[in-house]
Protein backbone atom coordinates (compact mmCIF):
# COMPACT_ATOMS: atom_id res chain seq x y z
CA UNK A 1 0.00 0.00 0.00
CA UNK A 2 1.36 3.42 -0.97
CA UNK A 3 0.87 6.14 1.64
CA UNK A 4 2.24 9.63 1.10
CA UNK A 5 3.56 11.07 4.36
CA UNK A 6 6.01 13.92 4.00
CA UNK A 7 5.42 16.68 6.57
CA UNK A 8 7.73 19.46 5.38
CA UNK A 9 8.15 20.95 8.84
CA UNK A 10 9.49 17.76 10.45
CA UNK A 11 13.09 18.97 10.81
CA UNK A 12 12.04 22.36 12.17
CA UNK A 13 9.76 20.85 14.82
CA UNK A 14 12.39 18.31 15.84
CA UNK A 15 14.85 21.15 16.37
CA UNK A 16 12.32 23.15 18.41
CA UNK A 17 11.59 20.18 20.67
CA UNK A 18 15.30 19.70 21.31
CA UNK A 19 15.69 23.38 22.17
CA UNK A 20 12.71 23.29 24.54
CA UNK A 21 14.04 20.26 26.42
CA UNK A 22 16.27 22.45 28.59
CA UNK A 23 13.14 24.18 29.93
CA UNK A 24 11.45 21.02 31.22
CA UNK A 25 12.22 18.39 33.85
CA UNK A 26 10.49 15.47 32.19
CA UNK A 27 9.15 14.46 28.78
CA UNK A 28 5.72 12.84 28.57
CA UNK A 29 5.65 10.73 25.42
CA UNK A 30 2.25 9.52 24.28
CA UNK A 31 1.61 6.43 22.20
CA UNK A 32 -1.46 4.54 21.03
CA UNK A 33 -1.84 1.40 23.16
CA UNK A 34 -3.03 -0.56 20.11
CA UNK A 35 0.10 0.21 18.08
CA UNK A 36 2.81 0.91 20.64
CA UNK A 37 5.69 0.29 18.24
CA UNK A 38 4.19 2.06 15.23
CA UNK A 39 3.10 5.15 17.20
CA UNK A 40 6.63 5.79 18.39
CA UNK A 41 9.00 8.21 16.73
CA UNK A 42 12.21 6.17 16.17
CA UNK A 43 14.33 9.21 17.00
CA UNK A 44 12.77 9.82 20.43
CA UNK A 45 15.77 8.49 22.37
CA UNK A 46 18.11 10.72 20.39
CA UNK A 47 15.81 13.73 20.79
CA UNK A 48 15.34 13.33 24.55
CA UNK A 49 18.84 12.16 25.40
CA UNK A 50 19.12 11.48 29.14
CA UNK A 51 16.04 13.54 30.03
CA UNK A 52 13.67 11.55 32.29
CA UNK A 53 10.75 10.27 30.24
CA UNK A 54 7.30 8.90 30.87
CA UNK A 55 5.48 6.87 28.22
CA UNK A 56 1.69 7.04 28.35
CA UNK A 57 -0.05 4.23 26.50
CA UNK A 58 -3.28 6.02 25.65
CA UNK A 59 -6.56 4.54 24.39
CA UNK A 60 -5.80 1.54 26.57
CA UNK A 61 -9.48 0.57 26.63
CA UNK A 62 -9.18 -0.26 22.92
CA UNK A 63 -6.22 -2.62 23.44
CA UNK A 64 -5.95 -6.01 25.13
CA UNK A 65 -4.99 -5.47 28.77
CA UNK A 66 -2.68 -8.49 29.01
CA UNK A 67 -0.73 -7.41 25.92
CA UNK A 68 -0.50 -3.84 27.19
CA UNK A 69 0.99 -5.17 30.43
CA UNK A 70 3.63 -7.07 28.46
CA UNK A 71 4.50 -3.84 26.66
CA UNK A 72 4.77 -1.96 29.96
CA UNK A 73 7.29 -4.50 31.27
CA UNK A 74 9.18 -4.39 27.98
CA UNK A 75 9.47 -0.58 27.87
CA UNK A 76 10.13 0.22 31.54
CA UNK A 77 13.68 1.32 32.40
CA UNK A 78 15.36 3.28 35.19
CA UNK A 79 14.79 6.63 33.49
CA UNK A 80 11.50 5.68 31.81
CA UNK A 81 8.14 5.13 33.50
CA UNK A 82 5.25 3.55 31.59
CA UNK A 83 1.56 4.04 32.36
CA UNK A 84 -1.57 2.67 30.74
CA UNK A 85 -4.14 5.49 30.45
CA UNK A 86 -7.36 6.61 28.80
CA UNK A 87 -7.55 10.37 28.40
CA UNK A 88 -11.27 10.25 27.62
CA UNK A 89 -12.23 8.63 30.93
CA UNK A 90 -9.30 9.90 33.09
CA UNK A 91 -8.22 6.29 33.68
CA UNK A 92 -4.66 6.19 35.00
CA UNK A 93 -4.10 9.95 34.84
CA UNK A 94 -3.92 10.36 38.62
CA UNK A 95 -0.82 8.13 38.62
CA UNK A 96 1.16 10.57 36.49
CA UNK A 97 2.23 12.71 39.45
CA UNK A 98 3.45 9.68 41.41
CA UNK A 99 5.55 8.50 38.48
CA UNK A 100 6.94 12.00 37.88
CA UNK A 101 8.00 12.13 41.53
CA UNK A 102 9.85 8.83 41.10
CA UNK A 103 11.60 10.02 37.95
CA UNK A 104 12.61 13.32 39.58
CA UNK A 105 13.46 11.92 43.01
CA UNK A 106 17.09 13.13 42.85
CA UNK A 107 16.07 16.63 41.74
CA UNK A 108 13.52 16.90 44.55
CA UNK A 109 16.08 15.70 47.08
CA UNK A 110 18.61 18.33 45.97
CA UNK A 111 16.07 21.12 46.17
CA UNK A 112 14.87 20.10 49.62
CA UNK A 113 18.46 20.12 50.87
CA UNK A 114 18.65 23.72 49.67
CA UNK A 115 15.57 24.54 51.72
CA UNK A 116 13.18 24.74 48.77
CA UNK A 117 9.88 23.21 49.86
CA UNK A 118 7.60 24.29 47.02
CA UNK A 119 8.84 22.37 44.00
CA UNK A 120 7.30 22.91 40.58
CA UNK A 121 7.90 20.27 37.94
CA UNK A 122 7.64 21.15 34.27
CA UNK A 123 6.85 18.76 31.44
CA UNK A 124 6.61 18.67 27.67
CA UNK A 125 4.06 16.42 25.99
CA UNK A 126 5.22 14.85 22.72
CA UNK A 127 3.81 12.30 20.34
CA UNK A 128 2.67 11.64 16.80
CA UNK A 129 -0.69 12.96 15.52
CA UNK A 130 -3.88 11.37 16.84
CA UNK A 131 -2.44 9.80 20.01
CA UNK A 132 -4.32 12.16 22.37
CA UNK A 133 -1.86 14.92 23.32
CA UNK A 134 -4.49 17.66 23.30
CA UNK A 135 -6.94 15.46 25.21
CA UNK A 136 -4.33 14.86 27.91
CA UNK A 137 -3.51 18.55 28.29
CA UNK A 138 -7.19 19.52 28.39
CA UNK A 139 -7.93 16.89 31.04
CA UNK A 140 -5.00 17.85 33.25
CA UNK A 141 -5.65 21.58 32.84
CA UNK A 142 -9.39 21.38 33.52
CA UNK A 143 -10.38 24.45 35.51
CA UNK A 144 -6.80 25.74 35.31
CA UNK A 145 -6.58 26.56 31.65
CA UNK A 146 -5.18 30.06 32.27
CA UNK A 147 -1.54 30.22 31.30
CA UNK A 148 1.14 31.26 33.75
CA UNK A 149 3.03 34.45 33.03
CA UNK A 150 6.71 34.62 32.12
CA UNK A 151 9.03 33.56 34.90
CA UNK A 152 12.63 34.47 35.66
CA UNK A 153 15.08 32.20 33.90
CA UNK A 154 12.53 31.04 31.36
CA UNK A 155 12.64 32.05 27.72
CA UNK A 156 10.14 34.88 27.45
CA UNK A 157 8.22 33.48 24.53
CA UNK A 158 7.43 30.28 26.39
CA UNK A 159 4.17 29.99 28.32
CA UNK A 160 3.15 27.34 30.82
CA UNK A 161 -0.17 25.79 31.76
CA UNK A 162 -0.97 24.82 35.34
CA UNK A 163 -2.52 21.40 35.89
CA UNK A 164 -4.50 19.83 38.70
CA UNK A 165 -1.52 17.51 39.33
CA UNK A 166 0.77 20.38 40.26
CA UNK A 167 2.81 19.95 37.07
CA UNK A 168 3.28 22.78 34.60
CA UNK A 169 2.97 21.83 30.94
CA UNK A 170 4.54 23.61 28.01
CA UNK A 171 1.72 25.33 26.18
CA UNK A 172 2.27 23.68 22.78
CA UNK A 173 2.47 19.88 22.44
CA UNK A 174 5.48 18.57 20.56
CA UNK A 175 4.37 17.01 17.30
CA UNK A 176 6.58 14.15 16.15
CA UNK A 177 6.13 12.01 13.07
CA UNK A 178 6.53 8.27 12.67
CA UNK A 179 8.88 6.99 10.03
CA UNK A 180 7.00 4.78 7.61
CA UNK A 181 9.85 2.34 7.28
CA UNK A 182 7.78 -0.83 7.11
CA UNK A 183 4.50 -1.98 5.63
CA UNK A 184 3.33 -2.99 9.11
CA UNK A 185 3.90 0.52 10.48
CA UNK A 186 2.09 2.11 7.54
CA UNK A 187 -0.90 -0.18 7.90
CA UNK A 188 -1.15 0.09 11.68
CA UNK A 189 -1.12 3.89 11.58
CA UNK A 190 -3.75 3.84 8.86
CA UNK A 191 -5.94 1.28 10.66
CA UNK A 192 -6.11 3.50 13.74
CA UNK A 193 -6.74 6.74 11.85
CA UNK A 194 -3.36 8.38 12.46
CA UNK A 195 -3.11 8.80 8.69
CA UNK A 196 -6.14 10.43 7.09
CA UNK A 197 -8.41 8.17 5.08
CA UNK A 198 -8.65 10.84 2.36
CA UNK A 199 -5.11 10.18 1.16
CA UNK A 200 -5.52 6.42 1.02
CA UNK A 201 -7.35 3.61 -0.70
CA UNK A 202 -9.67 2.64 2.16
CA UNK A 203 -10.98 -0.42 0.34
CA UNK A 204 -7.49 -1.89 0.15
CA UNK A 205 -6.86 -0.80 3.75
CA UNK A 206 -10.00 -2.61 4.90
CA UNK A 207 -8.94 -5.80 3.14
CA UNK A 208 -5.67 -5.70 5.08
CA UNK A 209 -7.49 -5.08 8.36
CA UNK A 210 -9.93 -7.95 7.77
CA UNK A 211 -7.00 -10.23 6.90
CA UNK A 212 -5.35 -9.33 10.24
CA UNK A 213 -8.58 -9.86 12.19
CA UNK A 214 -9.14 -13.24 10.53
CA UNK A 215 -5.69 -14.32 11.65
CA UNK A 216 -5.70 -13.04 15.24
CA UNK A 217 -9.33 -12.33 16.18
CA UNK A 218 -11.51 -14.61 14.05
CA UNK A 219 -14.15 -15.17 16.73
CA UNK A 220 -14.59 -11.42 17.25
CA UNK A 221 -15.07 -10.89 13.53
CA UNK A 222 -17.62 -13.68 13.21
CA UNK A 223 -19.54 -12.58 16.29
CA UNK A 224 -19.68 -8.89 15.34
CA UNK A 225 -20.92 -9.50 11.82
CA UNK A 226 -22.85 -12.73 12.48
CA UNK A 227 -20.76 -14.72 10.01
CA UNK A 228 -21.17 -18.50 10.01
CA UNK A 229 -17.65 -19.02 8.75
CA UNK A 230 -14.61 -17.12 7.55
CA UNK A 231 -13.10 -17.51 4.12
CA UNK A 232 -9.38 -17.67 3.46
CA UNK A 233 -9.97 -14.78 1.06
CA UNK A 234 -10.28 -11.35 2.79
CA UNK A 235 -12.36 -9.99 -0.10
CA UNK A 236 -14.96 -12.71 0.34
CA UNK A 237 -15.20 -11.90 4.06
CA UNK A 238 -15.68 -8.20 3.28
CA UNK A 239 -18.43 -9.07 0.79
CA UNK A 240 -20.17 -11.29 3.35
CA UNK A 241 -20.04 -8.48 5.91
CA UNK A 242 -21.50 -6.10 3.30
CA UNK A 243 -24.45 -8.45 2.73
CA UNK A 244 -25.03 -8.85 6.46
CA UNK A 245 -25.02 -5.06 6.95
CA UNK A 246 -26.95 -4.12 3.82
CA UNK A 247 -24.04 -2.38 2.08
CA UNK A 248 -25.51 -3.32 -1.29
CA UNK A 249 -26.33 -1.22 -4.35
CA UNK A 250 -28.70 -1.87 -7.25
CA UNK A 251 -28.38 -5.25 -8.83
CA UNK A 252 -27.20 -6.82 -5.58
CA UNK A 253 -23.66 -5.55 -6.02
CA UNK A 254 -21.47 -4.85 -2.97
CA UNK A 255 -20.89 -1.20 -2.07
CA UNK A 256 -17.20 -1.62 -1.25
CA UNK A 257 -16.67 1.96 -0.11
CA UNK A 258 -19.61 1.88 2.27
CA UNK A 259 -18.68 -1.45 3.87
CA UNK A 260 -15.04 -0.34 4.15
CA UNK A 261 -16.03 2.81 6.03
CA UNK A 262 -18.31 0.74 8.26
CA UNK A 263 -15.63 -1.82 9.19
CA UNK A 264 -12.96 0.82 9.84
CA UNK A 265 -15.30 2.96 11.95
CA UNK A 266 -16.40 0.00 14.06
CA UNK A 267 -12.82 -1.17 14.58
CA UNK A 268 -11.66 2.32 15.60
CA UNK A 269 -14.65 2.74 17.89
CA UNK A 270 -13.91 -0.48 19.76
CA UNK A 271 -17.07 -2.24 18.53
CA UNK A 272 -15.08 -5.44 17.93
CA UNK A 273 -13.71 -5.33 21.48
CA UNK A 274 -10.16 -4.51 22.63
CA UNK A 275 -7.64 -5.34 19.93
CA UNK A 276 -3.86 -5.03 20.02
CA UNK A 277 -2.26 -4.79 16.60
CA UNK A 278 1.28 -5.27 17.91
CA UNK A 279 3.00 -7.46 20.47
CA UNK A 280 6.36 -6.85 22.15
Amino acid sequence: MTINWFPGHMAKTRKEIKENLKLVDVVIEMRDARIIRSSKNPDIEDICGSKPRMILLNKSDLAEENITKLWMEYLSKDSISVLSVNCNTDRGLKNIKTEVNKLLKEKHSRMKKKGISKIIDRAMVVGIPNVGKSSLINKLAKGRIAKIGDKPGVTKSKQWIKTKLGIELMDTPGILWPKLESEETRLNLAFTGAIKDEIMDIEELTLNLVEFLCRYYPDRLKARYKLDRLSEMPLENVENIARKRGAIVSGGRVDYNRVSVLILDEFRGGKLGPISLERP
